[in-house]
């Protein structure tokens, strides 16, 4: 789509402009054998697919940026090319790397330079709301170097020393305060130049690039996140993301 025709992104009055990163070269054991996970199906549309729209959704996002599988960039760049995705997003698929950091990076690598603020993305968060998607990018448009939605932790939980053996029993070193802890969730956003100088400078193998701003110093900060957000990593997981679209589909013609 040309310039002349595209609806304008939102922007704030510094004029910061979004784009999202989805590092999607995983293979995604847990589920099974079959095809990676990102291309796996939910209700007859891959996984991949959803997450796309799910960040495209929101007009501050203009450019999405899909990091493949080593060998399947083509592959990913037809599947966009067959599904009907938001006219005001642009998108670009970049092949991967052998770990999800190294995805991440070389999807950072692929940006223009005038995007400054950076979501990322899991594709195994299909269903994140846009609601959740416009919090972030608003907090770092606030001024935060660092945003990651949240939810309090409905259970509690205990630190243990884990077992040599799987299934042996571990173990119990103490219960943290479950007041204090959060589970984390995607998409993660931030100063393009604070995520660049944790790439450059973080090395180890880490989670999450929230992770990587914290080795800085840098203060990361949270929004709240939201349930039907969760991580599609096991076959029960398919079964709760379908059953998510079939209600939005009957509730709200989604």
């Amino acid at each position: 789509m040309s310039d002349e025709s595209r609806p304008a992104p939102a922007e704030s009055p510094s004029g910061s402009r979004v784009a999202a990163v989805i590092p999607a070269a995983g293979r995604g054991v847990r589920l099974g054998p079959g095809a990676p996970k990102a291309l796996r199906a939910l209700n007859g549309t891959p996984m991949l697919i959803h997450a796309v729209r799910a960040l495209a959704a929101s007009r501050s996002v203009s450019l999405v940026v899909v990091v493949a599988p080593p060998d399947g960039a083509a592959e990913v760049k037809s599947l966009l090319e067959a599904h009907e995705l938001p006219q005001w997003t642009d998108f670009l698929v970049v092949p991967g790397g052998e770990s999800r950091q190294e995805s991440v990076r070389l999807g950072l690598d692929a940006l223009p330079p005038e995007y400054d603020v950076v979501l990322v993305h899991d594709a195994a968060r299909p269903l994140v709301p846009v609601d959740t998607v416009d919090a972030v990018v608003e907090a770092v448009r606030g001024g935060a170097p660092a945003v990651v939605p949240a939810l309090p932790l409905a259970d509690t939980v205990k630190e243990v020393e884990p077992a040599a053996v799987p299934g042996a029993p571990e173990p119990v070193l103490g219960t943290p305060e479950r007041a204090r802890l959060r589970a984390v969730q995607t998409p993660q956003g931030f100063d393009r130049a604070t995520l660049m100088r944790a790439h450059e400078s973080v090395t180890e193998d880490v989670t999450d690039d929230a992770s990587m701003v914290e080795r800085l110093g840098a203060r990361v900060v949270t929004v709240p996140g939201h349930e039907e957000a969760f991580k599609v990593t096991r076959p029960l997981d398919l079964v709760l993301a379908e059953a998510v679209l079939n209600r939005r589909r009957l509730n709200d013609g989604f």
